[in-house]
């Protein structure tokens, strides 16, 4: 078995490119989950992002250093 190593790393994609090498290329249905898992991240840092808003500003570096 030869193993063959790239110059620098490939990653796989989520869209269609069929201009990527076979072993490179996903299923509708494997690209169909990883986007759906990727707006579910979103959506969950969204709603964090929007929590921490409403939150009391947390004490800053400076204050910090000052103190």
């Amino acid at each position: 078995m030869t193993s063959c190593t790239t110059p620098a790393p490939e990653q796989l994609a989520l869209l269609p490119t069929p201009e990527l090498p076979l072993q490179f290329r996903l299923d509708q249905r494997t690209r169909e989950r990883g986007l759906a898992h990727i707006a579910a991240i979103k959506a969950q840092l969204a709603a964090k992002a929007k929590t921490n808003e409403h939150v009391a500003p947390a004490t800053t570096r400076a204050t910090r250093r000052a103190a």
